[in-house]
């Protein structure tokens, strides 16, 4: 019987660490908003239209390209002439700068791995520069800006396709110009447009943003925290998962208002210095930071962000919080709104000349 009472006695403080302990585990999900842009124009300009400028070198080519269909400002209405801003791109050569042939040994072994013979292939290498850029005014003439869109201190390379004889490597482009000039042509002024749809869908306009996140769950499941933490996360992801770029965040709060309450509980009860409260406090100030963040409420975001690096657990995250709502913050500022979250009809958008809008192209 004594024996018994001391091996209780033993395993007691040991149950009772294990409680304590605190096991966070990461808890992923996924959440969208509507970026904003960088850079802000007359809050009436909605309408763009792009003119392509070619060389006479590359015309054969560029007239079966069609590029400025590739070109897309996200949140915008695009048109055929005559938009809000003006977007023209210029086109230069695609010229070969040197000609080199390359050489490749192959070996062949035998069931053992010895060498039993070699053979030279050949193919021949063309390094080959392109240019373009772009300059945006709008449609009262005010010039608004330039991008380069390809820069001729790229050097790019083709390789030919591998042969036993140096004579078919060395004239294969020769041969070939054309089509291998199509195909090369082709790839620079599609990778030229995209880069342009990218640089101006983030200076001017606003696209759909889906990100991949986490927070923090209680992962021992001895911990007296365990299941309410996993409760308050499931509610956070029900609510996120129904938040999209076109619905509002204040719609969504309430139903986020239990895990809120729930995390800011946890700071409440467990409120001494030790690792462990620090621990399950941390989880709660990041949570809710992350929270915060996705419900457009950057003051609330940096208010927990303040108590992460006063927490005194991982003050990196505190601190790298405490910049991402001053971002937050200062993007509302210059955008002068206070959301991410909003619906975007380009249809009703109408271009500075027209009377009536008309369905979009």
């Amino acid at each position: 019987m004594k024996k018994v009472y001391a091996i209780t006695l033993f395993l007691l403080p040991l149950c009772i660490a294990a409680q304590k302990r605190v096991d966070l585990d990461r808890y992923r999900f996924t959440v969208q908003y509507r970026s904003l842009p960088a850079i802000q124009l007359d809050s009436s300009y909605h309408t763009y239209n792009v003119e392509i400028e070619g060389t006479k070198l590359m015309h054969p080519f560029l007239k079966e390209l069609f590029p400025e269909n590739s070109v897309i400002m996200e949140g915008w209405r695009k048109l055929d002439n005559d938009g809000h801003l003006t977007i023209k791109v210029k086109l230069d050569d695609l010229l070969p700068e040197s000609f080199t042939v390359k050489e490749r040994i192959e070996t062949t072994k035998n069931s053992l791995g010895q060498v039993t013979g070699t053979r030279i292939l050949y193919h021949q290498e063309m390094i080959y520069t392109f240019a373009a850029n772009a300059s945006i005014s709008d449609y009262l003439g005010t010039h608004i800006m330039d991008n380069l869109l390809a820069d001729r201190g790229y050097k790019q390379v083709y390789s030919s396709p591998e042969f036993s004889i140096k004579a078919v490597a060395e004239g294969y482009f020769g041969v070939n110009a054309l089509n291998i000039t199509a195909n090369l042509y082709q790839s620079c002024v599609t990778r030229a447009m995209h880069y342009l749809s990218d640089e101006i869908t983030t200076n001017f306009g606003s696209k759909d943003v889906t990100v991949n996140d986490f927070v923090w769950v209680v992962g021992n499941k001895k911990h007296p925290e365990y299941s309410d933490s996993r409760r308050a996360i499931q509610q956070m992801n029900d609510a996120l998962f129904t938040l999209t770029a076109n619905s509002k965040s204040e719609n969504i709060r309430e139903q986020l208002e239990p895990a809120i309450k729930y995390f800011a509980k946890i700071k409440n009860t467990y409120t001494s210095s030790n690792r462990h409260d620090r621990k399950i406090r941390y989880a709660s100030f990041y949570n809710l930071a992350v929270i915060y963040y996705y419900l457009d409420d950057p003051q609330l975001m940096m208010k927990e962000a303040n108590g992460l690096v006063l927490n005194d657990f991982d003050t990196q995250d505190g601190k790298a919080f405490e910049q991402s709502a001053t971002r937050l913050k200062n993007l509302f500022k210059i955008c002068n709104t206070n959301t991410r979250h909003f619906t975007i009809n380009t249809a009703l958008f109408k271009g500075p000349y027209e009377k009536n809008s008309v369905t979009a192209k």
